[in-house]
């Protein structure tokens, strides 16, 4: 099983165990990770280019846990809709 695989069952279970599969339907997903996007935006808003290749071990931190949100509803959603995002992304490229 794929690291992709195995968070994506974790993550299955993560939201089964406390009753979200209610509330993780595609169109909440998507919204939420657009949310999240913008969070992940906000810690570029304002800041040049250089600045934003050279951010503190602190800002870094910050960006990093605001791109797992990202991931984590990007995974859910396509587990959800039933979408292989690896094969996915191979098409999209070739």
């Amino acid at each position: 099983m794929s690291d992709l695989e195995q968070l994506t069952l974790r993550l299955r279970e993560f939201a089964q165990a406390r009753d979200w599969e209610q509330f993780h339907s595609p169109k909440n997903l998507s919204m939420a990770l657009i949310v999240e996007a913008a969070e992940l935006v906000e810690h570029f808003q304002w800041l040049t280019e250089d600045q934003s290749r050279a951010l503190s071990s602190e800002k870094l931190r910050e960006v990093e846990l605001e791109m797992a949100d990202i991931f984590v509803y990007l995974v859910r959603l396509a587990d959800r809709l039933g979408v292989d995002l690896v094969s996915a992304a191979w098409r999209k490229i070739d």
